[in-house]
């Protein structure tokens, strides 16, 4: 069974990160090779088995949404800018096939975008806590995976690598990057998920929710970074076998943390390494997701 790429390993380049999926490196004063590797991260953790072919369905709806939007945000691709095999050797361009992208250097700001249109993962033990999330308040008497009255807007403070997001409210986004700022990044947070559902809906799939990352320039220009509306960052729910009251199937890696809810483990690394079953069927669920949103 092919393993897929757990690592890259490019030696013609500075390696500046190795984050839960990516593997940045920088190319230059003005840009950065990302490669999306095969990596899967639950509950914040970096699972010890790579799902083969994962790192390029990333790479590639990432892709097809970018393009989408680019009327309007624009984002940080920028691969007509650099010629890649000048800088690479022949065995280093093999493993960016597929899984790479060069992109401008941005200011990445502290806060993950995330937009919920259902009930559903953090946001209804929130909900059951407090009947809010992220300071939001909710009609009472929803249950798990209901519909929302309308999207809203649910920021999260990213962690370090190893330790959890935390979910925080828009009070505390305004503290961290600004008021203006905040109140941008709100709302092209919601246009952009209004959008995709409606298209989304269209292809046969509902998207409970997804975040969404930016970055500024040197003029302060708000760009969209790093990757957009994939099962990695999404629920994807297959809208004929939604209902509420219960965690719909789903094309994402929900379906690798029911698995592992089913362990003994407390949610802390080493994670757990996940039986062949689990990764074939994390596959095909992401390789499934790309073909309907795409048509590819």
């Amino acid at each position: 069974m092919q393993e897929g790429l757990f690592e890259s390993h490019i030696e013609s380049l500075p390696l500046i990160h190795r984050g839960k999926v990516r593997d940045l490196y920088a190319l230059g004063q003005e840009h950065l090779l990302i490669i999306t590797t095969d990596r899967l991260s639950a509950f914040d953790v970096v699972l010890p088995r790579a799902i083969p072919g994962k790192g390029k369905v990333l790479t590639e709806l990432t892709a097809f949404w970018m393009r989408r939007f680019e009327s309007r945000i624009p984002n940080h691709f920028a691969a007509s800018e650099v010629d890649l095999a000048r800088h690479l050797r022949p065995d280093e361009l093999e493993q960016c096939l597929g899984r790479a992208v060069v992109v401008r250097k941005l200011r990445a700001l502290p806060v993950e975008a995330v937009a919920r249109g259902y009930l559903i993962g953090s946001g209804w033990k929130d909900y059951q806590a407090s009947g809010e999330i992220c300071g939001v308040a909710l009609p009472p008497g929803l249950q798990l995976a209901d519909k929302l009255p309308q999207p809203i807007f649910t920021p999260a403070f990213k962690a370090p690598k190893g330790e959890h997001d935390a979910n925080i409210s828009f009070a505390e986004t305004e503290r961290l990057i600004g008021p203006q700022l905040a109140a941008q990044v709100r709302d092209i947070t919601l246009a952009l998920y209004r959008e995709a559902s409606e298209y989304a809906a269209t292809r046969g799939i509902i998207i409970a929710d997804t975040k969404f990352e930016f970055g500024i320039d040197e003029k302060g220009i708000l760009y969209l970074i790093d990757e957009v509306l994939t099962p990695d960052s999404s629920r994807f729910w297959p809208a004929a076998g939604y209902r509420p009251g219960i965690s719909p199937p789903s094309f994402d890696k929900q379906y690798v943390r029911d698995y592992l809810e089913t362990l003994d483990w407390n949610k802390t690394a080493p994670g757990p390494t996940l039986p062949d079953e689990v990764v074939l069927r994390t596959a095909d669920k992401y390789r499934e997701a790309q073909r309907l949103l795409t048509g590819d």
